[in-house]
């Protein structure tokens, strides 16, 4: 693993790191909040996925995290969204490729060979956090935007007992009903739609549903309502009696303001569930 920068910030530090991931075949960066805690000892830490289009830096810089994770003593891990390097398989489009690796494992050429986000993020990098950083991996809450948000509940109903609490920023939640799914899901998963169906969070709740508390705010002026379809998700929690809350917050969009406006909300919301656990 090598350290490509760490800054002080807000009495913690900022880490940006790189290491050679076996799951995906290739080099891949994370950045990592550790608060002040984290020298006395393993602190809990909140994961943050992000969207489409974005690496590691886009919600470090722009999320407005950190500030809060430190007022509540908690670490918090930006992974990146896709594989990189000049050997992994793109696509000139935004949403297929570098970039939007829908944190699935993908089972189709060109694809395969690198697009194993899924087990990056279950496995291999909880696995290399655990073993070079002061973290109570006992102790893990998810979040992320978008195509992260995405990610975030899909793992969350996925691996029961992992994280204690889950939220989602205008997720995306009815992939294999929506252009933001069927496209990628096609194209990394194959036709078969019986292998989607572990990737759409609409139909885990109503599957299975999430044993902890569920916060999701969504902006009711966000220009890609059609592509997320909330309403989906919002039913299926009430159909599934599910502990959390639905917000639909009038005026915001899909942005980075968004996501910044309710920041100290989310990371509070895990930080109760993080150390009640």
């Amino acid at each position: 693993m090598k350290t490509i920068s760490e800054n002080a910030c807000f009495g913690g530090t900022q880490g940006v790191y790189s290491h050679a991931s076996d799951a995906c075949g290739c080099d891949m960066t994370f950045g990592l909040f550790l608060p002040a805690e984290a020298q006395d000892g393993p602190v809990p830490v909140l994961w943050y996925l992000s969207g489409l289009t974005c690496t590691h830096e886009n919600a470090m810089t722009k999320a407005g995290a950190q500030l809060w994770a430190a007022e509540h003593g908690i670490a918090v891990v930006f992974p990146d969204t896709s594989p990189r390097g000049e050997d992994v398989a793109d696509d000139d489009a935004y949403d297929l490729g570098k970039g939007a690796g829908f944190y699935v494992n993908a089972t189709q050429d060109p694809w395969a060979a690198h697009y194993q986000m899924w087990d990056y993020l279950a496995e291999e990098l909880p696995g290399l956090l655990g073993d070079n950083f002061a973290l109570d991996m006992e102790r893990q809450g998810i979040t992320g935007h978008s195509m992260g948000g995405h990610g975030a509940l899909t793992l969350a109903m996925n691996l029961p007992g992992r994280f204690l609490s889950v939220s989602a920023f205008a997720p995306i939640t009815r992939p294999t009903a929506s252009d933001w799914g069927k496209k990628q899901l096609s194209a990394y998963l194959g036709s078969d739609e019986t292998a989607w169906a572990k990737h759409d969070s609409t139909l885990l709740m109503r599957e299975k549903g999430f044993d902890g508390p569920v916060l999701i705010d969504q902006g009711s002026s966000d220009q890609f309502l059609d592509l997320l379809k909330p309403e989906a998700l919002a039913e299926a929690m009430a159909a599934k009696r599910q502990q959390g809350s639905f917000r639909m917050q009038p005026g915001y969009d899909h942005s980075y303001f968004f996501v910044a406006s309710f920041m100290e909300d989310h990371v509070a919301f895990h930080a109760d569930a993080l150390y009640a656990g």
